[in-house]
């Protein structure tokens, strides 16, 4: 029997109560690694922000990177604790839909941000003439504001699509408010709302990816054809940490959300969304500042200043 919505105040959400032993032991490392990665995206902003060297469009699409992965980590990660600390948790179904939908938005707005900064990267190395014209401070911000605006977009009919359908249960087999735990949840046929899902998550998911991949075509084919072997490490050097990342948030991303819920495996799934609200925003910022040899100049410019100060 469907279970009207309007009747009930919470979800219940499980988290990993199937390993409920090791929930002291996961808490500690959830909070450490929640702890790094707010420390290590703060420290990107700070050292980029200090620096007038930096003040460029590749690092300024870095610093709205470490925010959004900041806020995304502060959507999900508090309530696992709270899970982790307190066993079985409720969620009250209003706030179940705005974690859903900030989730979202700072996901897709990440989609599509690092679609941006690889056409950031297609200007410097094709047109780096032009470079300065093209990625001019008003471009670079209303670049921005559209990730955003597509990540508003996505979340918000998701979030309406999914919490407009009645419900059969009220126990979500996750740590958060995910899309595919909430599908399962649906009463009768659900294809429909799997179909609307997969077809909305292609628009947020495939085209940013397609036009990573248009960018990186033409940059490669624009590298091969230079005469210095100097000028084609020193280009792919400056592209190698981003396509890092987009390979670690696209490869988690893609094998969660484009795929139909018959191969559903909440422990696949639990483990792949752990990969991408937890670890993916922690490694983002370490390899921007291990391969990027600018930024590491900045941190050991900023080390020295605070040993001077100390001194």
């Amino acid at each position: 029997i469907p279970v009207n919505l309007s009747e009930v105040s919470e979800f219940r959400l499980l988290c990993f109560s199937e390993v409920s032993h090791l929930h002291p032991l996961l808490c500690v490392v959830l909070f450490s690694l929640y702890i790094f990665s707010l420390m290590a995206n703060t420290m990107i902003v700070l050292i980029i922000n200090g620096d007038n060297t930096l003040h460029t469009p590749m690092y300024f699409f870095l610093i709205q990177l470490s925010c959004l992965d900041i806020c995304y980590l502060s959507v999900i990660v508090p309530k696992i604790l709270e899970n982790l600390m307190v066993g079985t948790i409720g969620i009250s179904k209003t706030g179940c839909a705005m974690q859903m939908f900030f989730f979202l938005l700072f996901g897709v707005a990440e989609c599509f941000l690092l679609a941006v900064m690889s056409f950031d990267r297609y200007v410097a190395i094709c047109y780096p003439l032009h470079y300065t014209i093209i990625m001019n401070s008003r471009v670079c911000k209303s670049l921005v504001a559209g990730t955003y605006m597509c990540g508003t977009a996505v979340g918000l009919v998701h979030t309406i699509v999914i919490f407009s359908l009645p419900f059969c249960g009220l126990t979500i087999n996750h740590f958060f408010c995910e899309i595919q735990p909430l599908l399962e949840l649906l009463c009768g046929n659900t294809s429909p709302s799997e179909i609307q899902v997969i077809a909305v998550a292609g628009f947020a998911i495939v085209c940013p990816f397609l036009m990573i991949i248009y960018s990186y075509v033409r940059i490669i084919s624009t590298i091969l054809k230079m005469s210095s072997a100097e000028g084609q490490e020193k280009a792919f050097s400056t592209c190698s940490s981003h396509i890092l990342v987009v390979t670690l948030f696209y490869g988690t991303a893609s094998s969660m959300y484009l795929r139909p819920k018959s191969t559903y495996s909440t422990a696949v799934d639990k483990l792949l969304s752990l990969s991408y609200t937890v670890v993916t925003p922690l490694l983002n910022p370490i390899i921007y500042s291990l391969r990027n040899e600018e930024v590491k100049r900045a941190l050991r410019k900023r080390w020295r200043k605070i040993n001077f100060v100390w001194k």
